[in-house]
């Protein structure tokens, strides 16, 4: 028996069956995300008989038992837990952006919520222009068009306006057309005639607009891929994630989703918590973000806010497909072991007993990672080096499981983490670096291994160090931390090193040493001030009382400001890696010198790896400055 079948519809038959419910959405599908300029693209597309490709679809009451969702924008009714109460005939799998759009674009009498094409907000109703819609073959393409809430288009703040169709009567005088009336037309029509007083050209006219634009939708055909009842678990799966590969691609978890969800497992209230009741929202997202003490305000900055539930999913394929691997050689099996992976394909073939087997390890992994990273300094999210270093991080750390109390084998990982970080390893080909780096850091952590790939291939170089302006960098924000890891980065007004409380309550950042505006009117270039040689992380407060002077002003204003002795500020400097004299100084060549030479010696404590290149006075010395003349010259 066939398990599917390739049939047509019409349009109009398919957005009433959107519209009473026959047609619904497999629960875990994303949410309608089309902008304006797509849902016009598709109607111009039906308008002028322009294929607009098959959907697909599931048919309801066999083997594989999705939960069903209304499509957005269908106003019917829900059960007391929010689900719907029309059991559907057939399931959406594959065109769900098309037909919401049409769906809502042409028979919805509210303003459609969209996006703009700077992704902003917007609400739209949509219109065509008959006499357009009636021309040239170019005026035809322009004929559809959108406008706003309000039904008016408008320029100079409002000032000005362009269109205005805010009434019926305005509609029928400016010959537009309210889409959400195609596929019922007759009240429209009258009052169109009523308004020309019913001259024939202008009845003429909408008879045939009716003919040559409205006739369309309601035979326009659309090509249907059906998935019978009769289809397995394993077909529909594996269709639903061939089909979904472009327009907008669902992500693997998006795609595993469907997968477990056809089990009776849904993945997504694991990761986001259920949509009601009491556990509503507390979801293991939520548990990696606030179990533990955090100080972040806003959950977003909490340090594990910044894990994707991709991410999770690639730490739980690493942690079973080492354990698959480990199996096969313990049992003496033939054969090359299979290989530990985490791509795309080896997350969508993880059965879901393998990812209930390992989740809850890999959250431990998590877990302890994020208290390995305060340890570092690493406090929030926005200053994580690399999100996707977390992900072998946390595998690391759950296959050393007891062994991760070790101070020696945790020295090791950090010493790990650190070359990933100033050797800039993990912003490509991560998926391969991650599979290596396990069995490798695990090994080598525990004595019984040579050193990790990782660890030999980080090789940083002092010039690094004077390019390093971007606090997009990884390198950047890893020596912030750095910093604050070795010599506490103590507040300059309080007089305490910065801790996780104190990172938070006092809105910390990083800001210049030599400030931006002193730099400038001593002709110094923006490549050395603006080096992370000459930031470093300051409360809001502590920067204000900068204002842009030379260090040796701002500094006994620091001592005014809190009474404390210059021996006492001293130390504070040299909680920053700085040498107190050549501040008071002003001497920024001389600073940056000796600053940069201490950074490289904590980056090569670090990472456990010499740093490279010529000696930083080379850097940031007379050669340094010699340079930046060149530079300032050139740009001139």
């Amino acid at each position: 028996m066939s398990t599917f079948a390739a049939t047509q519809d019409t349009l109009a038959n398919l957005i009433a069956q959107v519209g009473n419910g026959q047609i619904q959405l497999p629960e875990f599908q994303r949410g309608w995300v089309w902008d304006d300029s797509h849902i016009i693209a598709v109607i111009t597309s039906v308008a002028r008989s322009f294929p607009i490709g098959a959907i697909m679809t599931l048919e309801t009451g066999g083997e594989v038992k999705f939960a069903p969702r209304y499509v957005e924008g269908a106003n019917l009714p829900l059960d007391a837990k929010g689900f719907p109460t029309i059991q559907p005939g057939r399931l959406l799998l594959d065109g769900q952006q098309r037909l919401t759009s049409m769906f809502q674009a042409l028979t919805l009498p509210q303003a459609i919520v969209t996006k703009d094409d700077k992704g902003k907000r917007s609400e739209r109703f949509y219109y065509v222009d008959i006499a357009k819609a009636l021309g040239t073959p170019a005026e035809r393409e322009e004929a559809v068009f959108s406008v706003p809430k309000d039904r008016r288009i408008t320029r100079d703040f409002g000032k000005t306006v362009l269109l205005d169709l805010s009434t019926p009567e305005k509609e029928y005088a400016k010959a537009c057309f309210p889409l959400n009336r195609v596929f019922a037309p007759d009240k429209w029509f009258e009052g169109w005639m009523e308004h020309w007083s019913y001259q024939p050209d202008r009845i003429q006219q909408f008879n045939a607009f009716r003919r040559e634009f409205l006739a369309v939708f309601q035979t326009f055909l659309v090509p249907v891929i059906q998935l019978t009842k009769e289809a397995s678990k394993e077909a529909v799966c594996r269709v639903f994630e061939k089909v979904n590969t472009g327009g907008v691609p669902l992500t693997a978890f998006e795609l595993v989703t469907a997968t477990y969800a056809a089990d009776g497992y849904d993945l997504r209230a694991d990761w986001f918590g259920p949509k009601s009741g009491p556990e509503a929202g507390k979801g293991r997202w939520r548990r990696l973000v606030t179990s533990g003490p955090t100080y972040a305000e806003k959950e977003r900055d909490a340090l594990l806010a910044a894990v994707e539930p991709n991410d999770f999913l690639q730490c739980v394929s690493l942690l079973h497909t080492q354990d698959v691997r480990q199996r096969h050689v313990a049992d003496g099996k033939a054969g090359q072991p299979p290989a530990i992976s985490c791509t795309r394909q080896s997350i969508l073939d993880m059965k879901l007993d393998a990812y209930e087997a390992w989740s809850a390890r890999a959250e431990v992994g998590f877990k302890r990672a994020r208290e390995f990273l305060w340890n570092q300094r690493i406090y929030s999210s926005g200053d994580l080096p690399y999100r996707t270093q977390l992900v072998p991080l946390a595998a690391i750390i759950a296959t050393l499981d007891g062994d991760w109390h070790n101070g020696a084998i945790r020295e090791r990982v950090a010493n790990w983490f650190w070359c990933g970080v100033f050797g800039e390893l993990y912003g490509s080909a991560i998926e391969t670096r991650f599979a290596r780096d396990l069995p490798e850091v695990v090994a080598w952590t525990r004595g019984v291994g040579p050193t990790p790939q990782t660890v030999e291939e980080c090789n940083p170089v002092t010039e690094r160090l004077r390019s390093l302006r971007s606090r997009q960098s990884a390198a950047y924000k890893g020596l912030h931390a750095l910093i604050m890891r070795v010599g506490g980065a103590a507040d300059w007004l309080a007089g305490t090193p910065m801790d996780e409380a104190s990172y938070f309550q006092k809105d910390v950042d990083i800001h210049h040493v030599f400030p931006e505006a002193w730099c400038k009117k001593q002709g110094i270039p923006p490549t050395t001030y603006n080096s992370i040689v000459n930031k470093t992380g300051l409360t809001a407060t502590t920067n204000r009382m900068l204002q842009g002077h030379a260090p040796a002003l701002y500094l006994k204003r620091v001592e005014e400001k809190t009474g404390f002795s210059p021996s006492k500020v001293d130390d504070l400097l040299r909680s920053h890696l700085i040498e107190p004299h050549l501040l008071r100084a002003n001497d920024i060549a001389g600073m940056m010198v000796a600053r940069a030479a201490r950074l490289v010696d904590e980056i090569q404590k670090a990472t456990g790896r010499k740093v490279g290149g010529p000696p930083v006075a080379e850097v940031f010395g007379l050669g340094a400055a010699e340079a930046d003349a060149d530079e300032m010259e050139d740009a001139a």
